[in-house]
């Protein structure tokens, strides 16, 4: 049921503390957001900018732009790990449990053998990151397809952090020999699933995940007093629509949002937020929006004291799902003032990936191709300018071509 007070704050500005990072700073500044920056690109959500006819950016270009923002991508990374490694922290000071932990067997993961003694990818830790809508428990362990998904690569020398996120229709070998969307992983065989479907593809060592629904991301904000988000006049509809199918899940009430402009949004409208995919952009756009979201989170949670924080992190114990244990949480601890996020990505990256109709599999993300777009990955998380693939690859990548060249060139 929708209440009739819209909860958007003030004078729709956003406070003190919460501005965005400046160009070649890896820190955000304590002053005011830096004046146009609330405003959303137009176009299709992807970091061409290729909108309204306008000439596509060169490469030049997009790596100016790039280095005047770090984004934090998904449902989340960085502030994910924050959030478990706070939940430990906060678990060994009290009698509260922490979240939900499992072990994932490494010899079911299929992590390559060429992999595995790759020196150039040795003092990294890999962690996958899915959100899931997960209304029920019982789906943070599978039977629901992973809306979000992400890999963080910390180099624990120098913390540094890498983070990419594999758009969720790639068209990909889900784990069983099976090729269709990539977050049906999640779905048939839970995270194990998931992260083998990572390894396979793309050639990587991860044999940790932190898996977050829906349900915790809306107590999170809420009890951080919401967050900043600029809505836009297309948008507001999605949100509203999207609030009335969580709220009856959820069983709550919902505030419509009738204002665009900066505005304080709650917990449910951040959230439904986060759902929208059907505007300009597609799904290329969602994923800019809840990385939008994770921003205006961290923003938020740097303002929080510690007894906040608690609290927060304390409500969304249910909503977590995680193979960390308390000492690889520990190991995240140790560099955790060192921690910076330096650059990120979406894959299949943006100049070798095309979208297309592959019949009853539905609208799919395609990399064009498999093999390119994992030694692009390699270079880009590893600094590994020289990485050869290895022949599983090359044979995922000759399917991909083989079974969706046929509708791409109709």
């Amino acid at each position: 049921m929708a209440t009739n007070s819209n909860n958007n704050g003030g004078n729709g500005q956003r406070p003190a503390g919460s501005g965005r990072k400046p160009s070649g700073s890896a820190q955000r500044p304590t002053g005011q957001r830096p004046a146009g920056s609330g405003q959303r690109p137009a176009g299709s959500g992807q970091r061409t900018g290729a909108a309204n006819g306008q000439k596509r950016m060169s490469a030049k270009q997009r790596a100016a732009k790039k280095r005047k923002k770090v984004i934090i991508f998904g449902i989340e990374i960085v502030v994910i790990l924050f959030m478990v490694a706070l939940l430990y922290l906060v678990m060994t000071h009290t009698n509260n449990e922490g979240p939900k932990v499992t072990v994932l067997e490494t010899e079911e993961l299929q992590i390559p053998e060429e992999v595995q003694q790759d020196e150039t990818m040795k003092g990294y830790m890999n962690i996958a990151l899915f959100g899931v809508d997960a209304t029920k428990e019982s789906l943070l362990y599978k039977g629901s397809r992973s809306d979000s998904i992400m890999i963080a690569s910390i180099n624990m020398d120098t913390g540094d952090i890498k983070l990419v996120s594999v758009y969720r229709d790639t068209y990909l070998n889900t784990g069983t020999d099976s090729y269709q969307k990539c977050n049906a992983a999640y779905s048939y065989g839970g995270a194990e699933q998931a992260v083998k479907m990572l390894n396979m593809n793309l050639d990587m060592d991860i044999t940790n995940f932190v898996t977050v629904g829906y349900k915790g991301l809306s107590e999170v904000i809420d009890g951080l007093g919401g967050i900043y988000i600029d809505v836009d006049s297309e948008e507001i509809k999605h949100i509203n629509n999207y609030q009335i199918g969580i709220a009856e899940v959820l069983k709550c009430d919902y505030t419509p949002v009738t204002e665009t402009g900066m505005q304080l949004l709650n917990g449910l409208q951040a959230t439904a937020y986060c759902r929208i995919r059907y505007t300009a952009g597609n799904d290329f756009k969602r994923a800019a929006r809840q990385r939008e979201v994770i921003q205006a989170i961290e923003d938020q949670a740097k303002k929080a004291d510690y007894a906040t924080l608690s609290k927060v992190f304390n409500s969304a114990i249910d909503d977590i799902y995680t193979s960390l244990d308390s000492k690889d949480i520990l190991d995240l601890l140790g560099n955790i003032s060192n921690y910076r996020i330096v650059d990120e990505g979406g894959f299949p990256e943006e100049t070798m990936r095309d979208t297309g109709n592959i019949g009853a599999k539905g609208s799919c993300v395609i990399p064009v191709n498999l093999e390119s777009n994992v030694v692009w990955l390699h270079q880009f998380l590893f600094d590994d300018a020289n990485y050869s693939v290895t022949s599983n690859v090359k044979e995922y990548s000759n399917k991909i071509e083989s079974d969706t060249s046929p509708y791409m060139n109709k």
